[in-house]
C-alpha cells in the first residue's frame, strides 16, 4: 500500500497550524466588545456588515409593542489555508434562531438536501463520460433567500445607527441562525 508519506506528500494538522506561524495571529476574541480593539477583527465585522448592508437584508422600523425581537450575536473564526496558515479572519453576524416562536416567526423549515451519495453518482458518470464540470462556491449563501415572514432583530453589535439607535432590523432576506435560513 502507498500512503501519502511514502509518495512525500505531507499535508499540515490545521489544528498545530497557528501554533507554528510565524507572523503574529490574533487570537479569537471572547465577546463582540473585545473584537473591535483588534484591527484584523475589526475588519473582519467590517466586511460582512457591508455584505449585509449591500444585500439589502434588511431596513430600519420602529419596534412594534409586544413583537419577538430575534438577537443576535457576533461569531469569529479563523480561515485556514489548505496548508494550514491563514487566509483570512472571519467574522459572522448570526441571529438566535432559537427564540423564534413556530407559526409566528416562521412556518416551513424542510428544505430537501442532495445526499452525497448523488453527488457522487454523478461524477463518477461525468468522469466516465468526460464531461466538463464546474465547481461553484456561493458567497453568503444564506444571505441571498428571501423570507416571506415579518421577522425582527436587533441591530448588529457595534454597528448600531447613530441616526437610529432606537429601531430595530426588519428582515428582508435571510440571516445565518434562522429557522426558515435553509428553506428561503
Amino acid at each position: 500500500m502507498v500512503t501519502r508519506a511514502k509518495d512525500g506528500i505531507h499535508k499540515p494538522n490545521p489544528r498545530y497550524a497557528l501554533a507554528s506561524s510565524t507572523s503574529a495571529i490574533s487570537p479569537i476574541p471572547s465577546s463582540a466588545r473585545a473584537a473591535p480593539k483588534d484591527p484584523h477583527w475589526h475588519d473582519a465585522m467590517e466586511q460582512e456588515f457591508d455584505a449585509l448592508q449591500r444585500n439589502q437584508t434588511w431596513r430600519f422600523v420602529d419596534r412594534p409593542p409586544g413583537a419577538n425581537v430575534v438577537s443576535g450575536k457576533w461569531v469569529f473564526k479563523h480561515k485556514l489555508k489548505p496548508d494550514g496558515t491563514l487566509e483570512r479572519y472571519k467574522a459572522r453576524w448570526v441571529v438566535r434562531g432559537f427564540t423564534q416562536q413556530a407559526g409566528i416567526d416562521f412556518g416551513e423549515t424542510f428544505t430537501p438536501v442532495v445526499k452525497p451519495t448523488t453527488i457522487r453518482t454523478v461524477l463518477t458518470i461525468a468522469a466516465s463520460r468526460r464531461w466538463a464540470t464546474k465547481h461553484l462556491d456561493m458567497s453568503n449563501a444564506f444571505l441571498h433567500g428571501h423570507l416571506q415572514e415579518r421577522v425582527l432583530c436587533q441591530q448588529p453589535v457595534g454597528f448600531i445607527d447613530k441616526a437610529q439607535p432606537n429601531t430595530v432590523c426588519l428582515l428582508d432576506k435571510s440571516l445565518y441562525g434562522l429557522r426558515q435560513s435553509p428553506c428561503a
